[in-house]
């Protein structure tokens, strides 16, 4: 049944290869696997550009696994020398845009779903969603769907990194900060100069260290990214305004983050959102112990993904490297989907049997 499954998989990401899927343009795509779905007798839902399902034998009084995995892509890389639609084999690689990020993931993880979808007596249910606007960070993807799909217990959220287990993965916060003076004449030393104002809270940014710190990542990182001020040379500025970039580990909450800021300066701070959190899941997890006993090591991701749009225990894990997304002839290894299936499969056995 894998080697089937594998097949259908690779030939389903030639598809959806050929088929472009541009964040928010994800209509051809989400048909394409909404059909894929139907085609093996699996209920399948949709909404806007997001198709989940689950499991035929589906018991609302068990725990539900969330498998997750987008089918957006950016736009192709400008240095390409191959068609970005035109799905090519090459020694043992699948070459075409969105292959490694993330369609090598999606249809493993889909196939491992149908692997599942007709099993009695498991220990879980199964809820698989294929979803839209990941690239941009998008709000009618995940984000739109998580409401519709009951409550989740833990999520495999289908990125590349070459099968090995992402344990956490920072979150991200971007806030703007002003601080207020008071104009007047350069000249007759006039006013408050507000760039002085800033100065002292951008020092505050560069020099504080947060008293937790993360295992996997070390400490949250803030950097002062943009600063804006004055209009002409002899007017002392009222108004300094600049950019914060914070890079918030699975230490804190991007909320918690947030507040020990505003405790610590003067000026006024707005987060543009906090809604790309920080995310992890256990060690001692069932999950992450599975993949540890199949050989796979255990890491902290540096890249944001929609597992930030969740709230449970998550597990960033697929075929591919990630060294490879968003590059110019992106490829993922034909072995690499068939690894990812059998890892799949193999260490949800050892949890819903």
């Amino acid at each position: 049944m894998k080697k089937e499954l594998t097949t259908q998989a690779i030939q389903l990401l030639e598809h959806l290869i050929a088929t472009p899927s541009f964040s928010k343009e994800e209509d051809q795509t989400a048909t394409i696997l909404a059909q894929f779905l139907a085609n093996h007798g699996v209920e399948v839902h949709r909404e806007l550009h997001n198709v989940w399902a689950f499991n035929q034998h589906f018991d609302a009084n068990k725990p539900t696994i969330l498998l997750n995995s987008h089918h957006d892509t950016v736009r192709p890389n400008k240095d390409y020398t191959r068609d970005p639609f035109t799905p090519t084999h090459s020694e043992g690689k699948l070459y075409g845009l969105g292959s490694n990020d993330a369609g090598g993931c999606l249809v493993s993880l889909l196939a491992t779903f149908l692997y599942f979808h007709k099993q009695e007596n498991l220990k879980y249910n199964f809820c698989m969603a294929a979803t839209a606007e990941e690239e941009i960070s998008g709000t009618a993807g995940l984000e739109y769907v998580l409401p519709k799909l009951g409550t989740l217990d833990f999520a495999i959220v289908g990125e590349p990194t070459q099968m090995q287990l992402a344990v956490a993965e920072r979150g991200l916060m971007v806030l703007d900060c002003v601080a207020k003076g008071r104009s007047g004449h350069a000249a007759r030393n006039e006013g408050e100069n507000a760039i002085f104002k800033a100065i002292q809270d951008i020092t505050w940014f560069n020099s504080y260290q947060f008293p937790k710190v993360s295992t996997e990542f070390g400490p949250s990182k803030m950097s002062v990214t943009m600063i804006q001020a004055g209009t002409q040379h002899n007017v002392v500025p009222a108004t300094c305004e600049f950019v914060v970039d914070i890079r918030v580990t699975d230490a804190y909450t991007n909320e918690e983050v947030l507040e020990i800021v505003k405790q610590h300066v003067d000026c006024e701070v707005y987060a543009r959102s906090t809604r790309l959190k920080p995310s992890s899941i256990a060690k001692d997890h069932p999950l992450v112990q599975a993949g540890i006993q199949l050989g796979r090591t255990t890491y902290g991701s540096p890249t944001t993904s929609d597992q930030a749009l969740l709230d449970i225990p998550s597990l960033k894990c697929g075929p591919g490297d990630s060294a490879r997304s968003h590059t110019a002839d992106e490829y993922v290894y034909i072995d690499e989907i068939e690894e990812g299936i059998n890892l799949y499969i193999e260490m949800l056995n050892q949890i819903v049997k």
